[in-house]
Protein backbone atom coordinates (compact mmCIF):
# COMPACT_ATOMS: atom_id res chain seq x y z
CA UNK A 1 0.00 0.00 0.00
CA UNK A 2 1.16 3.40 -0.66
CA UNK A 3 2.21 5.79 1.55
CA UNK A 4 2.36 9.64 2.13
CA UNK A 5 5.60 10.10 3.94
CA UNK A 6 4.31 13.81 4.97
CA UNK A 7 0.88 13.06 6.52
CA UNK A 8 1.95 11.61 9.85
CA UNK A 9 4.78 14.00 10.04
CA UNK A 10 1.82 17.43 9.96
CA UNK A 11 -0.83 15.09 12.47
CA UNK A 12 1.13 16.49 15.25
CA UNK A 13 0.26 19.26 17.07
CA UNK A 14 4.06 20.13 18.11
CA UNK A 15 7.60 19.16 18.17
CA UNK A 16 10.93 20.15 19.90
CA UNK A 17 14.26 21.31 18.38
CA UNK A 18 17.51 22.22 19.70
CA UNK A 19 19.94 25.02 21.28
CA UNK A 20 23.97 24.34 21.12
CA UNK A 21 27.11 25.93 21.44
CA UNK A 22 27.64 28.54 18.34
CA UNK A 23 23.75 28.62 17.39
CA UNK A 24 23.40 29.74 13.39
CA UNK A 25 21.02 32.51 12.42
CA UNK A 26 18.77 30.23 10.11
CA UNK A 27 15.56 32.04 8.43
CA UNK A 28 13.24 29.22 6.63
CA UNK A 29 13.86 29.57 2.89
CA UNK A 30 17.61 28.98 3.84
CA UNK A 31 16.58 25.67 5.74
CA UNK A 32 14.74 24.38 2.27
CA UNK A 33 17.60 25.17 -0.18
CA UNK A 34 20.29 24.08 2.11
CA UNK A 35 18.17 20.80 2.65
CA UNK A 36 17.48 20.31 -1.06
CA UNK A 37 21.16 20.56 -1.92
CA UNK A 38 22.60 18.44 0.86
CA UNK A 39 19.87 16.01 1.29
CA UNK A 40 21.14 12.06 0.72
CA UNK A 41 17.86 10.81 -1.51
CA UNK A 42 17.43 14.61 -3.60
CA UNK A 43 21.03 13.96 -4.92
CA UNK A 44 20.14 9.73 -5.52
CA UNK A 45 17.13 10.64 -7.64
CA UNK A 46 18.78 13.38 -9.29
CA UNK A 47 21.58 10.66 -10.83
CA UNK A 48 18.63 8.36 -11.41
CA UNK A 49 17.20 11.13 -13.62
CA UNK A 50 21.20 11.31 -15.57
CA UNK A 51 21.17 7.81 -15.89
CA UNK A 52 17.44 7.83 -17.31
CA UNK A 53 18.69 10.26 -20.12
CA UNK A 54 21.48 7.86 -20.44
CA UNK A 55 18.89 4.97 -21.56
CA UNK A 56 17.17 7.11 -23.94
CA UNK A 57 20.08 7.69 -25.44
CA UNK A 58 20.52 4.34 -25.89
CA UNK A 59 17.38 2.91 -27.16
CA UNK A 60 17.23 5.93 -30.04
CA UNK A 61 20.80 4.22 -31.15
CA UNK A 62 18.99 1.23 -31.63
CA UNK A 63 17.99 1.95 -34.88
CA UNK A 64 21.41 1.92 -36.00
CA UNK A 65 22.90 -1.51 -38.08
CA UNK A 66 25.43 -3.55 -36.80
CA UNK A 67 28.72 -3.12 -38.47
CA UNK A 68 30.88 -5.43 -38.04
CA UNK A 69 34.65 -5.71 -39.49
CA UNK A 70 36.63 -9.02 -38.88
CA UNK A 71 40.29 -10.31 -39.84
CA UNK A 72 42.31 -13.21 -39.19
CA UNK A 73 45.86 -14.77 -40.34
CA UNK A 74 45.56 -18.85 -39.88
CA UNK A 75 47.96 -21.37 -40.07
CA UNK A 76 46.81 -24.77 -40.71
CA UNK A 77 45.58 -28.00 -42.88
CA UNK A 78 43.32 -27.59 -45.70
CA UNK A 79 41.90 -31.70 -45.63
CA UNK A 80 38.34 -31.96 -47.27
CA UNK A 81 35.67 -34.39 -46.76
CA UNK A 82 32.48 -34.64 -48.99
CA UNK A 83 29.48 -33.05 -47.19
CA UNK A 84 27.15 -31.06 -45.76
CA UNK A 85 27.91 -28.83 -43.03
CA UNK A 86 26.66 -25.34 -41.81
CA UNK A 87 28.50 -22.90 -39.84
CA UNK A 88 27.37 -21.70 -36.57
CA UNK A 89 27.49 -18.37 -35.40
CA UNK A 90 30.06 -17.26 -37.80
CA UNK A 91 29.53 -14.40 -40.65
CA UNK A 92 31.22 -16.23 -42.95
CA UNK A 93 30.51 -19.38 -44.99
CA UNK A 94 33.54 -22.25 -43.78
CA UNK A 95 36.45 -22.91 -46.06
CA UNK A 96 37.76 -26.56 -47.29
CA UNK A 97 40.28 -28.05 -48.96
CA UNK A 98 40.26 -30.97 -51.75
CA UNK A 99 38.75 -34.06 -50.63
CA UNK A 100 41.54 -36.38 -51.04
CA UNK A 101 41.89 -40.10 -50.72
CA UNK A 102 43.70 -39.78 -47.17
CA UNK A 103 45.35 -37.58 -44.82
CA UNK A 104 47.90 -35.17 -45.21
CA UNK A 105 49.81 -33.11 -42.85
CA UNK A 106 50.69 -30.02 -45.43
CA UNK A 107 50.07 -26.34 -44.03
CA UNK A 108 50.38 -22.85 -44.79
CA UNK A 109 49.57 -19.82 -44.09
CA UNK A 110 45.77 -18.56 -44.57
CA UNK A 111 44.00 -15.11 -43.98
CA UNK A 112 40.25 -13.77 -44.00
CA UNK A 113 38.50 -10.18 -44.16
CA UNK A 114 35.11 -9.21 -43.67
CA UNK A 115 33.02 -6.82 -43.72
CA UNK A 116 29.58 -7.32 -42.34
CA UNK A 117 26.12 -4.69 -42.26
CA UNK A 118 22.99 -6.25 -40.56
CA UNK A 119 20.38 -4.28 -40.03
CA UNK A 120 16.54 -4.57 -38.95
CA UNK A 121 14.78 -2.08 -40.74
CA UNK A 122 11.26 -3.29 -39.52
CA UNK A 123 10.06 -4.81 -36.95
CA UNK A 124 6.62 -3.80 -36.50
CA UNK A 125 7.16 -0.19 -34.04
CA UNK A 126 9.38 -2.73 -31.28
CA UNK A 127 12.17 -0.04 -31.34
CA UNK A 128 9.76 2.19 -31.13
CA UNK A 129 8.03 0.80 -28.37
CA UNK A 130 11.72 0.39 -26.49
CA UNK A 131 12.26 4.42 -26.80
CA UNK A 132 8.99 5.13 -25.97
CA UNK A 133 9.84 2.88 -22.40
CA UNK A 134 12.62 4.82 -22.15
CA UNK A 135 11.08 8.22 -22.40
CA UNK A 136 8.16 7.26 -20.05
CA UNK A 137 11.03 5.93 -16.99
CA UNK A 138 12.81 9.49 -17.71
CA UNK A 139 9.40 11.33 -17.23
CA UNK A 140 8.67 8.81 -13.93
CA UNK A 141 12.16 9.65 -12.21
CA UNK A 142 11.63 13.49 -13.35
CA UNK A 143 8.49 13.63 -11.77
CA UNK A 144 9.94 11.14 -8.96
CA UNK A 145 12.52 13.67 -7.76
CA UNK A 146 10.05 16.85 -8.04
CA UNK A 147 7.92 14.81 -5.39
CA UNK A 148 10.54 14.11 -2.93
CA UNK A 149 11.88 17.61 -3.25
CA UNK A 150 8.88 18.41 -2.42
CA UNK A 151 7.73 16.26 0.59
CA UNK A 152 11.37 17.26 1.72
CA UNK A 153 10.31 20.82 1.50
CA UNK A 154 7.65 20.16 3.72
CA UNK A 155 9.22 17.44 6.50
CA UNK A 156 11.91 20.73 6.45
CA UNK A 157 9.30 23.20 7.24
CA UNK A 158 7.54 20.87 10.04
CA UNK A 159 10.80 20.64 11.22
CA UNK A 160 11.62 24.28 11.42
CA UNK A 161 7.96 25.01 12.57
CA UNK A 162 8.65 22.54 15.48
CA UNK A 163 11.99 24.30 16.38
CA UNK A 164 10.36 27.87 15.96
CA UNK A 165 7.79 26.15 18.87
CA UNK A 166 10.36 24.77 21.07
CA UNK A 167 12.71 28.13 21.22
CA UNK A 168 9.23 29.95 22.67
CA UNK A 169 8.06 27.23 24.65
CA UNK A 170 12.12 27.34 26.15
CA UNK A 171 11.23 31.14 26.53
CA UNK A 172 8.26 31.01 28.38
CA UNK A 173 9.56 28.15 30.40
CA UNK A 174 12.79 30.62 31.28
CA UNK A 175 10.25 33.42 32.31
CA UNK A 176 7.79 30.91 34.68
CA UNK A 177 11.44 30.12 36.49
CA UNK A 178 12.17 33.73 36.75
CA UNK A 179 8.96 34.65 38.18
CA UNK A 180 9.61 31.42 40.49
CA UNK A 181 12.81 32.59 41.43
CA UNK A 182 11.09 36.21 42.45
CA UNK A 183 8.69 34.31 44.53
CA UNK A 184 10.86 32.12 46.49
CA UNK A 185 13.07 35.02 47.38
CA UNK A 186 10.07 36.73 48.48
CA UNK A 187 9.19 34.02 50.13
CA UNK A 188 12.54 32.99 52.17
CA UNK A 189 12.54 36.68 52.73
CA UNK A 190 9.20 37.25 54.41
CA UNK A 191 9.83 33.36 56.51
CA UNK A 192 13.22 34.70 57.77
CA UNK A 193 11.45 37.76 59.25
CA UNK A 194 8.64 35.75 60.72
CA UNK A 195 5.97 37.15 58.51
CA UNK A 196 4.87 33.74 57.60
CA UNK A 197 5.09 30.27 57.59
CA UNK A 198 8.53 28.53 57.11
CA UNK A 199 6.40 25.60 55.24
CA UNK A 200 6.22 28.38 52.61
CA UNK A 201 9.83 28.88 51.50
CA UNK A 202 9.56 25.18 51.24
CA UNK A 203 6.98 25.37 48.97
CA UNK A 204 8.51 28.03 46.97
CA UNK A 205 11.73 26.21 46.81
CA UNK A 206 9.80 23.14 45.54
CA UNK A 207 8.32 25.55 42.72
CA UNK A 208 11.66 26.67 41.82
CA UNK A 209 13.14 23.29 41.09
CA UNK A 210 9.64 21.88 39.20
CA UNK A 211 10.09 25.36 37.23
CA UNK A 212 14.38 24.38 36.48
CA UNK A 213 13.08 20.95 35.80
CA UNK A 214 10.69 21.82 33.12
CA UNK A 215 12.98 24.12 31.32
CA UNK A 216 14.99 21.44 31.08
CA UNK A 217 12.85 18.84 28.97
CA UNK A 218 11.92 22.00 27.31
CA UNK A 219 15.66 22.21 26.68
CA UNK A 220 16.16 18.29 25.79
CA UNK A 221 12.98 18.11 23.86
CA UNK A 222 14.65 21.04 21.31
CA UNK A 223 17.95 19.81 21.49
CA UNK A 224 16.41 16.38 19.97
CA UNK A 225 14.37 18.08 17.28
CA UNK A 226 17.62 20.16 16.32
CA UNK A 227 19.22 16.96 16.03
CA UNK A 228 16.51 15.92 13.64
CA UNK A 229 16.17 19.20 11.21
CA UNK A 230 19.79 19.29 11.28
CA UNK A 231 19.75 15.58 9.34
CA UNK A 232 16.76 16.56 7.47
CA UNK A 233 19.39 19.56 6.34
CA UNK A 234 22.00 17.48 5.57
CA UNK A 235 24.42 19.24 7.78
CA UNK A 236 26.02 18.53 11.27
CA UNK A 237 25.35 21.46 12.95
CA UNK A 238 22.85 20.79 15.77
CA UNK A 239 22.00 23.88 17.06
CA UNK A 240 20.13 26.79 14.87
CA UNK A 241 18.89 30.10 15.71
CA UNK A 242 15.55 31.20 14.79
CA UNK A 243 13.25 34.40 13.83
CA UNK A 244 10.32 33.34 16.62
CA UNK A 245 8.52 36.54 15.58
CA UNK A 246 8.41 35.60 12.19
CA UNK A 247 5.19 33.42 13.57
CA UNK A 248 3.71 36.10 15.48
CA UNK A 249 0.94 36.71 12.15
CA UNK A 250 -1.64 35.13 10.55
CA UNK A 251 -0.84 33.83 6.98
CA UNK A 252 -2.87 35.41 4.86
CA UNK A 253 -3.53 32.48 2.71
CA UNK A 254 -5.24 30.59 5.48
CA UNK A 255 -8.22 32.66 5.07
CA UNK A 256 -8.35 32.12 1.41
CA UNK A 257 -10.98 29.14 0.42
CA UNK A 258 -9.64 27.08 -2.41
CA UNK A 259 -12.50 26.07 -4.82
CA UNK A 260 -10.31 24.78 -7.63
CA UNK A 261 -8.18 22.38 -6.83
CA UNK A 262 -6.38 20.59 -9.33
CA UNK A 263 -5.39 17.08 -7.82
CA UNK A 264 -3.98 16.24 -10.84
CA UNK A 265 -1.18 18.63 -10.78
CA UNK A 266 0.00 17.41 -7.38
CA UNK A 267 3.83 16.11 -7.47
CA UNK A 268 3.02 12.74 -5.64
CA UNK A 269 -0.37 12.21 -8.10
CA UNK A 270 1.80 13.13 -11.23
CA UNK A 271 4.11 10.49 -9.93
CA UNK A 272 2.09 7.98 -9.67
CA UNK A 273 0.50 8.10 -13.00
CA UNK A 274 3.73 8.29 -14.49
CA UNK A 275 4.30 4.76 -12.54
CA UNK A 276 1.21 3.68 -14.59
CA UNK A 277 2.87 5.04 -18.29
CA UNK A 278 6.06 3.01 -17.78
CA UNK A 279 3.68 -0.10 -17.12
CA UNK A 280 1.56 0.73 -19.80
CA UNK A 281 4.69 1.40 -22.42
CA UNK A 282 6.32 -1.87 -21.09
CA UNK A 283 3.04 -3.56 -21.95
CA UNK A 284 3.13 -2.08 -25.16
CA UNK A 285 6.55 -3.03 -25.71
CA UNK A 286 6.30 -6.72 -24.73
CA UNK A 287 3.72 -7.00 -27.58
CA UNK A 288 5.69 -5.92 -30.29
CA UNK A 289 7.84 -8.74 -29.41
CA UNK A 290 5.77 -11.37 -31.30
CA UNK A 291 5.89 -9.77 -34.62
CA UNK A 292 8.75 -10.78 -36.82
CA UNK A 293 11.81 -8.66 -37.84
CA UNK A 294 12.95 -8.10 -41.41
CA UNK A 295 16.70 -7.37 -42.17
CA UNK A 296 19.10 -5.94 -45.04
CA UNK A 297 22.23 -7.74 -45.06
CA UNK A 298 25.75 -6.79 -46.76
CA UNK A 299 28.67 -8.88 -46.57
CA UNK A 300 32.19 -7.91 -48.41
CA UNK A 301 34.93 -10.78 -47.87
CA UNK A 302 38.34 -11.16 -48.73
CA UNK A 303 40.53 -14.58 -48.54
CA UNK A 304 44.11 -15.20 -48.77
CA UNK A 305 45.86 -18.62 -49.07
CA UNK A 306 49.53 -20.17 -49.10
CA UNK A 307 47.77 -23.19 -51.41
CA UNK A 308 48.19 -22.44 -55.10
CA UNK A 309 45.03 -23.29 -57.62
CA UNK A 310 46.59 -26.41 -58.75
CA UNK A 311 47.23 -28.23 -55.12
CA UNK A 312 44.20 -31.00 -55.96
CA UNK A 313 46.93 -31.89 -58.54
CA UNK A 314 50.21 -31.23 -57.14
CA UNK A 315 50.20 -31.53 -53.19
CA UNK A 316 53.51 -29.80 -53.23
CA UNK A 317 51.53 -26.27 -54.55
CA UNK A 318 51.82 -24.15 -51.62
CA UNK A 319 54.01 -22.17 -50.10
CA UNK A 320 54.84 -21.59 -46.24
CA UNK A 321 55.45 -18.05 -46.69
CA UNK A 322 53.70 -15.92 -44.12
CA UNK A 323 53.60 -13.22 -46.84
CA UNK A 324 51.71 -15.16 -49.98
CA UNK A 325 49.26 -16.67 -46.79
CA UNK A 326 47.29 -13.76 -45.86
CA UNK A 327 47.82 -11.55 -49.55
CA UNK A 328 43.97 -11.30 -50.39
CA UNK A 329 43.33 -13.21 -53.52
CA UNK A 330 39.66 -13.19 -54.02
CA UNK A 331 37.00 -11.49 -53.00
CA UNK A 332 32.93 -11.74 -52.77
CA UNK A 333 30.13 -10.09 -51.86
CA UNK A 334 26.72 -10.52 -50.71
CA UNK A 335 23.24 -8.14 -50.48
CA UNK A 336 20.57 -10.04 -49.05
CA UNK A 337 16.86 -9.20 -47.41
CA UNK A 338 15.69 -11.73 -44.50
CA UNK A 339 12.93 -12.22 -42.36
CA UNK A 340 12.91 -13.78 -38.69
CA UNK A 341 10.06 -14.95 -36.74
CA UNK A 342 10.34 -17.29 -34.01
CA UNK A 343 6.37 -18.45 -33.52
CA UNK A 344 6.60 -20.05 -30.41
CA UNK A 345 7.48 -16.18 -29.27
CA UNK A 346 3.99 -15.56 -29.20
CA UNK A 347 3.07 -18.32 -26.76
CA UNK A 348 5.89 -17.50 -24.86
CA UNK A 349 4.79 -13.70 -24.51
CA UNK A 350 1.31 -14.25 -23.46
CA UNK A 351 2.23 -14.70 -19.92
CA UNK A 352 4.26 -12.07 -19.58
CA UNK A 353 1.98 -9.27 -21.63
CA UNK A 354 -0.90 -10.22 -19.04
CA UNK A 355 1.56 -9.98 -16.78
CA UNK A 356 2.90 -6.58 -17.46
CA UNK A 357 -1.27 -5.82 -17.75
CA UNK A 358 -1.80 -6.47 -14.10
CA UNK A 359 0.93 -4.45 -12.87
CA UNK A 360 -0.41 -1.63 -15.16
CA UNK A 361 -4.14 -2.23 -13.12
CA UNK A 362 -2.30 -2.99 -9.70
CA UNK A 363 -0.59 0.46 -10.21
CA UNK A 364 -3.46 2.29 -11.63
CA UNK A 365 -5.08 1.03 -7.95
CA UNK A 366 -2.18 2.47 -5.82
CA UNK A 367 -2.79 5.91 -7.90
CA UNK A 368 -6.49 6.20 -7.11
CA UNK A 369 -5.40 4.82 -3.44
CA UNK A 370 -3.29 8.60 -2.70
CA UNK A 371 -5.90 10.60 -4.85
CA UNK A 372 -8.26 9.38 -2.00
CA UNK A 373 -5.57 9.84 0.22
CA UNK A 374 -5.19 13.35 -1.03
CA UNK A 375 -8.56 14.59 -0.95
CA UNK A 376 -9.15 13.57 2.64
CA UNK A 377 -6.12 15.51 3.92
CA UNK A 378 -7.58 18.23 2.18
CA UNK A 379 -10.51 17.94 4.02
CA UNK A 380 -9.04 17.55 7.39
CA UNK A 381 -6.38 20.58 6.72
CA UNK A 382 -9.39 22.52 7.00
CA UNK A 383 -10.32 21.54 10.27
CA UNK A 384 -7.26 21.53 11.58
CA UNK A 385 -7.05 25.39 10.02
CA UNK A 386 -10.33 26.12 11.93
CA UNK A 387 -9.61 24.33 15.27
CA UNK A 388 -6.13 26.01 14.69
CA UNK A 389 -7.90 30.02 14.09
CA UNK A 390 -10.10 29.14 16.78
CA UNK A 391 -7.14 28.12 19.77
CA UNK A 392 -5.09 31.67 17.78
CA UNK A 393 -7.57 33.90 18.81
CA UNK A 394 -8.59 32.15 22.03
CA UNK A 395 -5.00 31.99 23.46
CA UNK A 396 -4.43 35.32 24.13
CA UNK A 397 -7.52 35.76 25.93
CA UNK A 398 -5.81 32.64 28.52
CA UNK A 399 -3.10 34.70 28.36
CA UNK A 400 -4.45 37.51 30.16
CA UNK A 401 -6.75 36.27 32.35
CA UNK A 402 -4.10 34.03 33.65
CA UNK A 403 -1.59 37.16 33.98
CA UNK A 404 -4.30 39.05 36.01
CA UNK A 405 -4.99 36.67 38.20
CA UNK A 406 -1.15 35.67 38.88
CA UNK A 407 -0.90 39.31 39.61
CA UNK A 408 -3.92 39.55 41.41
CA UNK A 409 -2.83 36.30 44.15
CA UNK A 410 1.14 37.81 43.91
CA UNK A 411 -0.28 40.89 45.50
CA UNK A 412 -2.56 39.21 47.63
CA UNK A 413 0.45 37.09 49.27
CA UNK A 414 2.54 39.87 49.43
CA UNK A 415 -0.12 41.28 52.02
CA UNK A 416 -0.77 38.29 53.75
CA UNK A 417 -4.30 37.70 52.18
CA UNK A 418 -4.06 34.33 50.61
CA UNK A 419 -2.18 31.11 50.70
CA UNK A 420 0.88 29.79 49.09
CA UNK A 421 -1.49 27.52 47.05
CA UNK A 422 -3.66 29.95 45.34
CA UNK A 423 -0.34 31.41 44.68
CA UNK A 424 1.11 28.10 42.97
CA UNK A 425 -2.13 27.43 41.29
CA UNK A 426 -1.88 30.77 39.79
CA UNK A 427 1.93 30.38 38.81
CA UNK A 428 0.78 27.27 37.04
CA UNK A 429 -2.15 28.43 35.26
CA UNK A 430 -0.50 31.24 33.84
CA UNK A 431 2.76 28.91 32.65
CA UNK A 432 -0.11 26.72 31.08
CA UNK A 433 -1.50 29.57 29.61
CA UNK A 434 1.87 30.95 28.07
CA UNK A 435 2.63 27.19 26.50
CA UNK A 436 -0.62 26.74 24.79
CA UNK A 437 -0.48 30.10 23.47
CA UNK A 438 3.05 29.05 21.79
CA UNK A 439 1.41 25.86 20.63
CA UNK A 440 -1.97 27.37 19.01
CA UNK A 441 0.66 29.87 17.42
CA UNK A 442 3.25 26.83 15.79
CA UNK A 443 -0.52 24.75 14.59
CA UNK A 444 -1.73 27.50 12.58
CA UNK A 445 1.60 27.44 10.18
CA UNK A 446 1.32 23.69 10.52
CA UNK A 447 -2.45 23.61 9.33
CA UNK A 448 -1.57 25.76 6.54
CA UNK A 449 1.25 23.64 5.54
CA UNK A 450 -0.75 20.38 6.06
CA UNK A 451 -2.63 22.24 3.36
CA UNK A 452 -0.21 22.97 1.30
CA UNK A 453 0.34 19.48 1.44
CA UNK A 454 -2.44 18.04 0.24
CA UNK A 455 -2.67 20.63 -2.42
CA UNK A 456 0.45 19.66 -3.71
CA UNK A 457 1.00 23.98 -3.82
CA UNK A 458 4.45 24.64 -1.54
CA UNK A 459 3.80 28.37 -2.64
CA UNK A 460 0.69 28.43 -0.69
CA UNK A 461 3.17 28.18 2.37
CA UNK A 462 6.51 29.45 1.55
CA UNK A 463 5.51 32.34 0.14
CA UNK A 464 4.03 33.73 3.71
CA UNK A 465 7.68 33.97 5.04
Amino acid sequence: MPRISFSTLLFSSFLCTAVTVDAQTLNMKEAIQTAITNYGTIKAKGNYVSASKQTVEQARREYLPNFTLAAQHDYGTINGQNGPLSALGGLSTASSGPALAQQNWNAAFGALYLSNINWDFFSFGRIREKINVSKATLKRDVNDLNQEIFQHEVRVSGAYLNLLAAQRLTKSQQKNLERATIFKNNAALRAKNGLIAGVDSSLANAEVSNAKIALTKAIDLEQEQANRLGILMGVTATGFKVDTASINHVPQSILLADTNVNFKEHPLLKFYRDRVNVSNQQLNYYKKLAYPTFSLIGILQGRGSGFDTNYPNNLNAYSHNYGDGVNPTRGNYLFGVGVTWNLTTILRNSPQVKAQRYISNGLENEYELVDQQLHAQLALAENKIKNAMDNYNEAPVQVKAASEAYLQKSTLYKNGLTTIVDLTQALYALNRAETDRDIAYTNVWQALLLKSAAMGDYNLFINEF
